[in-house]
């Protein structure tokens, strides 16, 4: 007997004939011998929905933690629903709300993290032969609030509760048959891969591939909890998340992603001195705005231009800290563009592999793509681009490394 996390996302619980379809998920597992939980999200519109009335009667900036108690009765339909549905099939099941589970988080309402599970009442539960439905996303604090994790926070829930059960594994049910080489709606070439490492699909994660919430794929490495990502509407299996040495095809790229919620600011005229970057970034991270790629150019007679780019929606308010601080930032002025994209390659195999940067700055100049800022890690490179391109260039990368079957040199030594 095994211990399964499967975990429904809002459009396999969009409508009741879904969550019929889910159900008979957690079935076929408790048919195989196995303990199941369920993790769940809200149906499928329903935290959008949620969400405007907030605004309509809250404001543009309703009370954080009244805005969490609204939210979280999405997921507490789901759970009601699917136990409901259960119980007339002839399988016991029990709803768990956050706060009932001991989903302990800290108090930051909106974007909560997870500090502690209590494990006692799930326990009890599957001991009694019952499945545990459990609203993911939500959590409670120290003080008895509600709570909730942010956007994708279910997938962080399951596999949380996964790790604090040492379960056998968390199945992500989705809308999607796996995690793709890339967007399968973009490029008709993209296949599915059968395993990918927990590195490779932080990074796949990070930079825009949606199939997984980053901090999900963070708590299964810390713990090794195996993550299997599939469909809710077809049988067959998805793809496995796994330690790197558990990756038995070892791809130079595995993945090729985009990101279009990308935009670009440039400090001119920057002292070039101790203390400098400090001024331009400091109120940019005090007021929780996420820079990413940086690039500081070569300094001329004292001065260099410092450019680096933040997710779209925070670009005015970043944009206008910068102006309005700029007698402190001692700048000759700021300039933006809210137009780009960010397109990048990722892969173990690229570790041991220098010509993977040389090549797709090729790829890219090939199809009259200019790259305009450049960001490395051990495994992925990432350029940014004038937004139009970004369909070309994911084709073009694809082609070129994916397509063209380019592996891991180690393979064939």
């Amino acid at each position: 007997m095994g211990l399964v996390v499967q975990k429904f996302g809002g459009t396999s619980v969009a409508d009741p004939e879904r969550i019929r379809k889910a159900a008979s998920r957690v079935l076929e597992s408790i048919k195989q011998g196995n303990q199941v939980v369920v993790v769940v999200s809200a149906m499928s519109g329903v935290t959008d929905r949620l969400l405007t009335l907030g605004a309509e009667l809250g404001g543009e900036n309703p009370d954080p933690r009244e805005l969490d108690a609204l939210l979280a009765t999405g997921e507490q339909q789901t759970v009601a629903l699917i136990s409901m549905y259960l119980r007339s099939q002839g399988q016991a099941a029990r709803s768990l709300t956050g706060p009932q589970l001991g989903m302990l988080t800290d108090g930051q309402h909106n974007r909560a993290r997870i500090l502690e599970i209590e494990t006692k009442a799930l326990n009890e539960i599957l001991s009694r032969g019952e499945v545990a439905v459990v609203a993911g996303f939500q959590g409670v604090d120290s003080d008895g609030n509600i709570t909730t994790l942010g956007r994708g926070g279910s997938d962080t829930s399951a596999v949380a509760v996964g790790a604090a059960l040492k379960a056998d594994v968390c199945e992500i049910f989705t809308d999607v048959e796996g995690v793709y080489t890339a967007d399968p709606n973009l490029v008709s070439g993209a296949r599915k891969l059968n395993r990918v490492s927990y590195e490779e699909m932080l990074e796949m994660a990070s930079l825009g591939t949606k199939v997984l919430q980053i901090r999900s794929v963070k708590f299964a490495m810390q713990y090794g909890l195996p993550i299997h990502v599939r469909s809710t509407f077809v049988s067959e299996e998805g793809t496995w998340v796994v330690r790197e040495e558990e990756v038995l095809e070892r791809l130079m790229v595995s993945g090729v992603t985009y990101n279009r919620n990308e935009a670009k600011i440039r400090v001119r005229g920057v002292a070039d001195a101790p203390g400098a970057a400090a001024r331009i970034f400091t109120p940019l991270s005090e007021a929780g705005i996420v820079v990413d790629m940086i690039v500081q150019n070569v300094s001329d007679e004292g001065t260099t231009d410092v450019t680096f780019t933040v997710g779209r929606s925070d670009y005015k308010k970043a944009l206008s800290l910068i102006e309005s601080d700029s007698s402190n930032i001692g700048t000759h002025g700021v300039e933006g563009d809210s137009g780009i994209a960010k397109l990048s390659v990722v892969g173990v195999g690229m570790r041991d592999h220098a010509g993977v940067a040389a090549k797709m700055f090729q790829v890219l100049a090939d199809e009259g793509i200019n790259i305009q800022l450049i960001t490395t890690s051990e495994i992925k490179i990432s350029v940014a681009v004038e937004e139009k391109y970004t369909e070309l260039g994911v084709r073009a990368l694809h082609a070129a490394f994916v397509e063209s079957g380019a592996k891991d040199p180690k393979e064939d030594g």
